[in-house]
């Protein structure tokens, strides 16, 4: 579901799989590891195709898990942000249309998140009896603060570009996204990993994650049978 391309100083790769808007298998989120750590241009450019950006996990997948599972489906999300906050090129997220769930944590993930008028966002995980275990619990109260963050993840309420932008959760609203991307390219190559790492520069948060993924694995279990689109 993964497609990559070289544009200048910038790796697109976009999330190819709109049929299910997007949302992520384990293969998937192997191949977006894979794409965003092997890039060697200084700027990684990702977006969804077709009218999502992404829907997070496929919850085809998750509904399937048992508890063991859905913990190792939790750590692979986590890593796979992890290595977008982690990888030596800046990465901007463009997001064009719904980032639901896991789709708005690989997002939180990215250095850069840029929005068109169409995008909205929403941590429905709640509705089904799950949340976000990509590393969103730690990640979102730090991008937009604890108390927009628990009303976020709390009412599972859908947000459009606007109030994205009031909140920090998005930079800019734009019509097309990937000229942000180009724009941070067109700078020194060398600067650009250097502010990075320091601005990621945090304390560590492997105990966050770990907690996480077995608080998602028991909800996994719990509610496996009501678990669907």
């Amino acid at each position: 579901m993964i497609e990559t391309a070289v544009d200048g100083g910038v790796t697109r790769v976009t999330l190819d799989r709109p049929a299910r808007r997007n949302a992520f298998t384990e293969s998937g989120l192997r191949g977006l590891r894979s794409a965003v750590t092997g890039a060697e241009t200084p700027v990684v450019y990702l977006s969804g195709a077709g009218e999502a950006f992404s829907a997070g996990a496929d919850l085809e997948v998750v509904g399937r898990l048992d508890h063991e599972e859905a913990r190792a489906f939790a750590r692979l999300g986590q890593s796979v942000a992890a290595a977008i906050e982690e990888a030596e090129a800046v990465v901007v997220a463009g997001i064009d249309g719904p980032a639901r769930g896991g789709g708005v944590e690989l997002a939180l993930a990215c250095d850069v998140r840029v929005a068109t008028p169409a995008a909205t966002f929403a941590e429905t995980g709640v509705s089904l009896g799950l949340f976000g275990a990509w590393g969103g619990t730690a990640r979102l109260p730090r991008v937009v603060g604890e108390g927009e963050a628990m009303d976020l993840a709390l009412s599972g309420r859908t947000v459009d570009a606007e109030a994205a932008l009031r909140m920090g959760l998005v930079s800019r609203i734009v019509d097309e996204p990937a000229d942000v991307a180009h724009e941070i390219a067109a700078n020194d190559p060398t600067a650009l990993p250097v502010l990075k790492r320091l601005m990621r520069d945090d304390a560590d948060r492997a105990v966050q994650h770990a907690r996480e993924a077995d608080a998602f694995a028991d909800l996994v279990e719990a509610n496996a049978a009501d678990i669907s689109w």
